[in-house]
């Protein structure tokens, strides 16, 4: 069986094992397949593995011979599905492989953002501490989370987690499926659902301005669940009083972005769901998939 890894940039930085994979046949990887190479590479594969590589009705005509594609992660909306669905090919993903690591990284951009950790760390390190002389030095107001609130905009398995977090650190969790006004008024409000037609652009200047004043956004899910220039406006005016952001509408943004600009947004580049261990369940996941799938059973099928 010919296999075919499009697209491992962000899956292998040299780190990871794929002998479950190489055991189902023979696995060709590309780091990163150009659309100029991508018809010689595809043609007689059965089996293709994506990251964010797009599977469109053109580069379904490239697959005459493929059965099976396997999503390295969650979302599948790069994928035309319907188009799969005609053709008679499987369809299946990784769910729930970055939970730990997504709601961990959610959680350290809200502290980050909450102890004033950067600008403490450009105080210290630029001498202005030592200059001050002091025990205590305290030119930024820090945020105790403890007695806050926290929303959560989508209550699957990150969602949870996150909620579990910060029950621990002590705040009250609103979940937008049981009390959306409640969820959207809270201290700070979290995003963790999948982009969809309906809800992209939803944190636009009508939510924004439902939210509570000085309130925190956190966006680990999809960049595009957020109007970028209603946010930006609402951080530059004071409405809100930081954003975390792990994902962005253009990934990388464009250099005149006005988020990019502001000393209250914090943003890291769509890596929350990095660390080895976690890639490496997304490799093995997938090496699951295909084997259920050769063995006539469904796993993680989507289509």
């Amino acid at each position: 069986m010919k296999m075919v890894f499009a697209d491992t940039k962000i899956i292998d930085r040299g780190d990871i094992r794929w002998n479950g994979l190489e055991e189902l046949g023979n696995l060709q990887l590309h780091r990163d397949l150009a659309p100029e190479t991508a018809s010689e590479a595809l043609r007689g594969v059965e089996a293709l593995f994506v990251d964010s590589f797009p599977m469109n009705e053109k580069k379904f005509d490239l697959c005459r011979n493929l059965r099976f594609i396997g999503i390295a992660a969650t979302g599948f909306n790069h994928i035309d599905l319907e188009e799969a669905r005609k053709r008679g090919i499987a369809v299946c993903n990784v769910p729930a492989y970055s939970t730990e690591a997504v709601a961990q990284h959610a959680m350290a951009l809200l502290l980050t953002l909450a102890g004033r950790i950067r600008e403490y760390d450009g105080e210290v390190n630029g001498g202005r501490w030592t200059a001050e002389k002091g025990a205590a030095y305290e030119p930024y107001p820090m945020t105790l989370l403890s007695g806050r609130s926290l929303g959560i905009v989508g209550y699957g398995n990150i969602g949870r987690k996150v909620g579990e977090i910060a029950r621990a650190l002590g705040m009250k969790v609103n979940v937008y499926r049981e009390d959306p006004d409640g969820t959207v008024a809270s201290d700070v409000v979290s995003l963790h659902c999948p982009l969809t037609e309906e809800n992209r652009g939803m944190v636009d200047r009508e939510f924004i301005g439902r939210m509570k004043d000085g309130a925190i956004l956190i966006n680990t899910a999809r960049g595009a669940l957020v109007d970028e220039q209603a946010l930006a406006e609402a951080l530059r005016s004071g409405k809100l009083a930081a954003a975390g952001l792990d994902v962005m509408a253009q990934e990388p943004p464009e250099t005149d972005n006005p988020l990019l600009a502001l000393d209250n947004c914090l943003i890291t580049p769509h890596i929350a769901f990095t660390p080895r261990e976690t890639r490496q369940l997304v490799v093995d996941v997938c090496a699951d998939n295909l084997r259920a799938f050769l063995r006539g059973k469904e796993l993680n099928r989507i289509v």
